[in-house]
């Protein structure tokens, strides 16, 4: 693969940048060969595939990171990812840092809830005393060994504490030296409109169909001052969907043959999984019987 774009520098020129979710090889390959700027790796998506288990703090840090590791190395842009609270105390964060940064993450966001922490569009999301979270900030920004690695902050205290409460503590991480504020779950449009207009500093807008904030267009959401658009779980909800209908047609009908569903094809996917490269080294190399 080649080496990423600097996603610092495209937020910096000004661009919007819109990153698909992605959970696995399979999602990270179809998205990486579209005109996407960056792709986010899903704590809900890695927790859910890799553990089959709810995000719910359950996913360690090395699980996590393994999962970062192997997606980085397959894609081609920059790749932003999920770090849950940090996976322990202060110590551990920074281990966190350093371990996304050296597998090749280039934007890693945290949040301010109490561990275990929960999905941000799930209910009773508790946070930290922000002047914890302040020194999370402080020993992440120290940790990384490169200025090209982008800290994301978030915060879930919209829901418990409030909107006035959720943006005072984004303008306080921004100041604290975080490169990206993550206000989570905002309840109506006025809410990121004032999101947009209150906190200084690039923001990053997470996009939920179905979850607790209203589903806005991206271009909209960067017009109102947002720079970066997460979708991550349209990956697996609309492969979840498709398996459920594929299988659902196979156990119906003992068959294949007629199923309408938008399908690779065994060509389609052996490009995809790099078979073509296998076969020209062993074209070269291999003397095949």
């Amino acid at each position: 693969m080649s080496t990423p774009a600097s996603l610092k520098k495209i937020l910096a020129s000004g661009e919007l940048v819109v990153a698909p979710g992605v959970f696995d090889m399979f999602s990270a390959r179809i998205a990486d060969q579209l005109d996407f700027k960056a792709l986010y790796m899903s704590g809900y998506g890695i927790s859910g595939s890799y553990l089959g288990v709810a995000d719910a703090g359950l996913i360690s840090y090395t699980e996590m990171v393994g999962r970062a590791a192997v997606i980085a190395e397959g894609i081609s842009k920059p790749l932003i990812a999920d770090a849950d609270t940090g996976f322990g105390g202060l110590i551990n964060l920074r281990r966190t840092i350093r371990g996304y940064e050296a597998v090749g993450v280039q934007a890693i966001q945290f949040e301010d809830q109490v561990s275990p922490k929960k999905c941000g569009h799930t209910p009773a999301r508790q946070v930290i005393p922000i002047a914890e979270m302040l020194k999370k900030i402080e020993v992440a920004v120290e940790a990384r060994r490169s200025s090209e690695t982008l800290i994301i902050a978030r915060t879930d205290a919209r829901s418990e504490l409030g909107l006035d409460e959720a943006i005072r503590r984004g303008n306080a991480y921004a100041k604290a030296g975080a490169d990206i504020i993550f206000i989570e779950s905002p309840e109506s449009e006025d809410e990121f409109r004032r999101i947009g207009a209150e906190v200084d500093g690039w923001l990053m807008a997470n996009m939920v169909p179905t979850g607790l904030s209203p589903e806005l267009c991206s271009d909209t959401l960067g017009e109102w001052g947002f720079n970066i658009v997460i979708y991550p779980a349209l990956g697996m909800a609309v492969a979840s969907a498709a398996l459920g209908a594929g299988y659902r047609f196979l156990q119906s009908k003992g068959t294949t043959i007629g199923l309408d569903i938008p399908a690779y094809s065994m060509d389609q996917l052996h490009d995809l999984m790099g078979f073509p490269e296998i076969w020209e080294f062993e074209r070269r190399h291999v003397m095949i019987q």
